[in-house]
Formats: structure tokens, C-alpha cells, sequence
């Protein structure tokens, strides 16, 4: 056994070694880049004949890795997109990458992890790797994809070797980039965490050992579920200060003086991107199994989920104050994407602000620099908005505008001096008197 792992690694070490990705997404297509800057032959999977195309093209879909990137990959005869998963045995390492959602009940939706997982079973050979990378609650690893392949007649840690490392990937963050973050991993046995280990070691600064699979998958969704509950607390507190006439965002501003015990969270629309408005509730329908009830999440949850609500209560209340009702008003969204300066729309709290305007009367409609176009989404098909170009004539046709995102690209100072009510859910426009602003 000793020998053979030491055989393995000795591969990884010459890069004599294929990496299989599965899922070309925001969390997959990084990961190809990395392994292949570091000189590995990498294959990539998926479902999306279009992702395969373009990449095989040199084009890149994610606007934060540039095209010049993806064309240096392409050509450089190392690399080969494909949604042929009968090729999947080709690889040494199959790391998944697939989406876990949730139902609209709030259940986890892992019909992506099963369909690759009986995939990969299908083609399963002696010496692979499998890492599964989506969130997901603790015991997918052993309970879902580990008796999938052992049902093939292979030994875990001998024949082949699994383990579970969450993605950390965060969306068009310059400062953390794949190869800095720390990866947490968590093998089925010893040996799987040793090539598991040796393999990410390649690619990042360091590889954090725990104790199993489980571990692995509780690390991430803590990591996540603690944003969640912090920032559900500021909303809350933002609804509070905005009764009491108390500008929230100074406090938190004041409150960060402090040199130790405190961090600052910071208000918004709702939760938005791939991670912290799903991934907590993985733990709470997992935590049913025990007999618990995690109510800190559901809180959480609830108090977040409320959020776009409140912002359009707030639009409704400005518009009133100034003798114009929300049915039949012009509102333009500023801001689709979850977060600044990335075209990522998954989850994005705009998407529900645009729907309940709508549902209220309002003629809706967004700018948003890094989103030409905003369709077909999950839970939200019938939106299919394209943007409009920021301009003086366009805030002027508004009878109200909603600061979603803060793309850097917005001109604050325009809006301002051109929109006849701006409301704010970033605190972006500090400062300027309430009979323009409202804070939201």
C-alpha cells in the first residue's frame, strides 16, 4: 500500500498526472486554471454544451478571468473541455464541482452530486481520486458517494481514495485567489487524506488535515452559517435603528474601533451568491436526523429572507412621503449581481426586489454594468430584463432608483445629482440629506 501511494505522489510530483474537474463553473473553471498553471494535463467536465465550446474556443463566460487567460489554457495542449463523461476514467483526480442547491422547501437539492457520482462509479478505476469540492451537510462523502464506488468491488484507500475539501472560491476577490487560500481536507481513510493532501499541495499555500470527510463538511458550512447569523444580526438591528432614527452604519463604523472582540457585519438588501443563503440549511435539515432543531440558522434565515421585503416597504414608504404610489412608478435597480464588481447573479437579492416591485405595479428596470442581460433564473424564470445604459436621462425617467449592488463603475455622483429619490441599501450615498436618500 505504502508503495503504491508513494507512486501516486511520485506522479503528482512529475506532474505525470491528469486532473479531471467536473462542473465548469465559478468554483470548477479557477480550479482548472490553477492545476494547469502548476503544469498539470487537466480535462474538464460539463453539462453546458455552450461552457465547453467556448472554453475549447479560448473564450471565458466569468467576467473576473479574463479571455487571454482562457486562450493561453486552450492552446496550450494540456488542456480539453468536454461533455463526454464516458471520459471521466482518463483522469487520475476527479475533482466535483457541481452546484448543491436547495429545493423550495429549503431542502439540499443534490441531484447534481448523485448524477456525477453514478457517472464517475460508472468508469471507476484502480488508483483514482475522487475530491468532492460542493457544500454540502457532514456524511455526504460517506453516505452518498462512498457506497456508490465501493459497489464497484474496489476498497476505499487501496483501489481508490476519496475525500471531501470544501471550496473556499470567492468570486473576483483580487487579495484571495485560489492559490492562498488554505484548503481544508478530510479523507475516508489515512491514505486518502495523504494523496489527497499531496495533490492540493501543488496548488495552494496549505492543506489543512482533519480528522474525516465529516469534519471537513461541518468546517464549511461553519464558515458560511457564521457570516449568516452575523449578518442577519445587523439586519435586524438596521430595521431597529431605522425606527429609532439611529444611522445604523455609523454605529458599526464607531462600534469597529474597538482593537479586539469585535468584527463588523455589515446591512444590506438580503443574502446573495453561492454560499451563505443556501448552505446553512444544508445543517438544518441535517440536524433533523439528530432530533435537533438549530434555531440560531432558521432565525438567521428568517430575518435575512425578509430583507428585499423591507427594501421595497422602504420604496413604498419614500414614494408615499412624496405623493406617488409604487403602482404605475418608473424604479430602476442599480445592481443585479450579489455582490460588487462581478457579473455572479446566483441568489442575488435584486432578483427578489425586482419581483416583488413588479408584483406591486412598478414599471422595473435595472443598470448594471457587468450584467448586459438578466434571465433564467431558478426561482425567478419569468424575469428577462436587458440593462439600461446609466445616463443622465435615464435616472431622470425614474421616479425612484434602488442602490442594490455597489459596482465600483456606478457614478454616485451622477445618480445623485439626477435621480429624484435614491434608495439606498449600502449606505453608499452617506451624507446626503434624508429628502433625497432613504436608507434602506
Amino acid at each position: 500500500m505504502a508503495s503504491h501511494i508513494s507512486h501516486l505522489k511520485d506522479r503528482i510530483g512529475r506532474r505525470d498526472y491528469t486532473v479531471g474537474i467536473i462542473g465548469l463553473g465559478y468554483v470548477g473553471l479557477p480550479a482548472v486554471l490553477r492545476f494547469w498553471e502548476v503544469g498539470f494535463r487537466v480535462l474538464g467536465f460539463d453539462i453546458d454544451p455552450h461552457k465547453v465550446k467556448r472554453l475549447n474556443a479560448g473564450e471565458s463566460y466569468i467576467r473576473h478571468l479574463p479571455s487571454d487567460r482562457i486562450a493561453s489554457l486552450s492552446h496550450s495542449g494540456r488542456f480539453e473541455a468536454t461533455g463526454d463523461f464516458a471520459r471521466l476514467g482518463e483522469a487520475d483526480a476527479l475533482l466535483v464541482c457541481v452546484p448543491t442547491p436547495l429545493t423550495r422547501h429549503r431542502n439540499p437539492d443534490l441531484q447534481y452530486v448523485i448524477q456525477t457520482a453514478d457517472a464517475i462509479a460508472r468508469t471507476l478505476r484502480p488508483g483514482q481520486l475522487i475530491c468532492l469540492e460542493s457544500t454540502t451537510y457532514p456524511g455526504t462523502t460517506e453516505e452518498l458517494l462512498l457506497p456508490r464506488f465501493e459497489a464497484k468491488g474496489l476498497t476505499v484507500g487501496e483501489d481508490f481514495f476519496l475525500v471531501f475539501s470544501p471550496e473556499r472560491e470567492d468570486p473576483g476577490n483580487a487579495r484571495f485567489g485560489l492559490a492562498v487560500i488554505p484548503k481544508v481536507l478530510g479523507g475516508v481513510s489515512d491514505a486518502c487524506g495523504e494523496l489527497g493532501e499531496a495533490l492540493y499541495a501543488t496548488i495552494v499555500s496549505r492543506v489543512i488535515r482533519v480528522a474525516s470527510p465529516k469534519v471537513a463538511e461541518m468546517t464549511k458550512l461553519l464558515e458560511n452559517i457564521y457570516r449568516a447569523i452575523n449578518i442577519a444580526l445587523v439586519n435586524e438591528l438596521k430595521m431597529l435603528s431605522d425606527r429609532m432614527g439611529i444611522n445604523i452604519w455609523e454605529a458599526i463604523d464607531a462600534a469597529a474601533t474597538k482593537p479586539f472582540g469585535f468584527q463588523p457585519f455589515y446591512p444590506g438588501p438580503g443574502l446573495g451568491g453561492h454560499c451563505i443563503p443556501i448552505d446553512p440549511f444544508y445543517l438544518t435539515w441535517k440536524a433533523r436526523e439528530y432530533g435537533m432543531t438549530t434555531h440560531f440558522i432558521e432565525l438567521a434565515g428568517e430575518i435575512n429572507h425578509a430583507m428585499p421585503a423591507w427594501v421595497v416597504g422602504k420604496v413604498i414608504e419614500a414614494l408615499n412621503t412624496r405623493g406617488t404610489s409604487l403602482n404605475g412608478a418608473k424604479v430602476l435597480v442599480l445592481g443585479v449581481a450579489y455582490k460588487p464588481d462581478i457579473d455572479d447573479q446566483r441568489e442575488s437579492p435584486a432578483l427578489e426586489i425586482l419581483t416583488l416591485l413588479r408584483q406591486q405595479g412598478a414599471h422595473v428596470n435595472y443598470a448594471d454594468p457587468h450584467v448586459p442581460r438578466c434571465y433564467g433564473h431558478r426561482h425567478y424564470p419569468d424575469l428577462d430584463l436587458t440593462a439600461l445604459p446609466l445616463t443622465a436621462e435615464t435616472i431622470q425617467a425614474q421616479n425612484a432608483v434602488i442602490l442594490v449592488t455597489n459596482h465600483a463603475a456606478f457614478d454616485l455622483e451622477l445618480i445623485r445629482r439626477h435621480a429624484p429619490l435614491i434608495v439606498d441599501t449600502r449606505n453608499a450615498f452617506k451624507g446626503i440629506p434624508p429628502d433625497k436618500v432613504v436608507k434602506a
